[in-house]
């Protein structure tokens, strides 16, 4: 397994932000999920070989919940969150479920199968990204309907960021996560995407632009939907969630900067990033 710090995150986990009580559950809910992730993800393993493995990772979870019994397999990981779900009682199917978004794309980009139309998109996220919105929420005890949907339509949000982010390493590892139904709706051919993501060379059709650009409208209003959910999450905690929503919502300010081409670029936020980020944040 990578260590945490190995991985680059565009939004932070278990800072200095967060109350202390809360960072060992926050950090083994991470770790839990990235670890599942490096197993969908990382290295020279076969597809079915992965499906092996997070099948065994979700034995060990089922274990963990119903016993506390600790993995050989996954100490450092189950440990830690063996305690979290003791001492917090974290909901094992929220947990589950993000293990059943890394099976779906080990299937997906072994059989070379896409997302038809946004609600099929919108489906893997809520298995992907919903449930760790929710799993912090639940360490406030915030468990109220409209606070449920405003994280989730943040959480989503932050997921088709990371989408419109990344197609210059998604689509070379053969993941494709621009809907079939836009790409008609914009005139390109999922094919021509797919070979523009692995081709730097080649500037993309104004098609492919449009497409992104409408991508990325779709997550700034999901973004805007979820973003009143920073009043409701108490002290520092709701500091860092309106880092986040400005962490999310600047990487779209820089792919709009890009012209939408993240066909053949990668934006990223860095330490540059971080005057205006509070100033935004504050300004909330």
């Amino acid at each position: 397994m990578r260590r945490v710090s190995e991985h680059y995150e565009n939004f932070p986990v278990a800072s200095l932000l967060c109350p202390p009580r809360l960072r060992p559950p926050i950090t083994a809910i991470y770790n839990f999920a990235r670890t599942a992730d490096d197993i969908a993800d990382e290295g020279d393993l076969s597809p079915d070989e992965r499906l092996t493995q997070l099948k065994a990772y979700r034995a060990d979870l089922r274990a963990v919940a119903r016993n506390g019994r600790v993995s050989t397999r996954w100490p450092a990981v189950f440990g830690a969150l063996a305690v979290a779900m003791r001492d917090f009682s974290l909901p094992e199917p929220l947990l589950a479920a993000l293990l059943s978004a890394f099976t779906q794309d080990i299937e997906k980009t072994r059989d070379g199968t896409d997302y038809i139309d946004r609600a099929a998109l919108l489906d893997y996220c809520s298995r992907s990204a919903n449930p760790i919105g929710r799993l912090m929420l639940h360490l406030y005890d915030i468990d109220d309907a409209t606070a449920l949907v405003q994280s989730d339509a943040i959480c989503t949000s932050l997921q088709l960021i990371n989408f419109w982010q990344d197609p210059s390493v998604d689509l070379p590892r053969g993941r494709f996560y621009f809907p079939l139904a836009d790409c008609k709706t914009f005139r390109i051919k999922p094919g021509k995407l797919k070979s523009l993501g692995t081709d730097s060379a080649t500037a993309p059709p104004k098609s492919a632009l449009n497409l992104i650009a409408a991508e990325v409208e779709w997550a700034r209003e999901l973004m805007a939907q979820g973003a009143p959910l920073v009043h409701r999450v108490p002290g520092r905690m709701g500091w860092e969630l309106r880092l986040v929503v400005q962490g999310g919502l600047r990487i779209l300010d820089k792919i709009e900067a890009l012209g939408f081409d993240t066909l053949r670029h990668r934006p990223t936020v860095g330490a540059t990033d971080a005057p205006l980020l509070a100033w935004r944040a504050l300004r909330m």
